[in-house]
């Protein structure tokens, strides 16, 4: 069984959020365990299998980006006074060809779901019977 090791730290995340007090560390916490898990998921990984080193750096920018969209979940765009920001339908979406690339290079592609055979049973074939 793999060691289950950290993949950001969440000093990592305050320092690049610029947070200097513990007051959102339970925040925090909760968005570095939500996002590791969707991609765990993304990844196809088991739960014995850790996020890749190489890409440490989506974790740590997707729970910044998640960290800014407070307040403003389920929002397509966003403007005030003048500013414009539009949010992608998923905080995934930049990192999707890494995460593909990943997938590709690990065999963790699903290529098919299985097989199906189907038999016609008025086709007067005698195995039909």
């Amino acid at each position: 069984m793999a060691e289950n090791k950290e993949v950001i730290s969440l000093d990592d995340l305050k320092t690049m959020l610029q947070l200097t007090t513990d007051k959102h560390d339970a925040l925090l916490k909760l968005i570095i365990k939500n996002t590791k898990q969707a991609l765990r998921f993304k990844l196809s990984l088991s739960k014995d299998e850790n996020i890749p080193e190489d890409l440490d750096f989506i974790m740590l920018e997707v729970c910044v980006r998640r960290y800014n969209r407070i307040s403003n979940e389920g929002m397509a765009s966003y403007s005030q006074e003048g500013e414009s920001i539009t949010f992608n339908s998923s905080d995934f979406d930049d990192f999707m060809d890494d995460i593909n690339s990943w997938r590709e290079q690990n065999g963790k592609n699903v290529k098919s779901l299985g097989h199906a055979q189907f038999f016609n049973p008025y086709r007067g074939d005698s195995r039909a019977l």
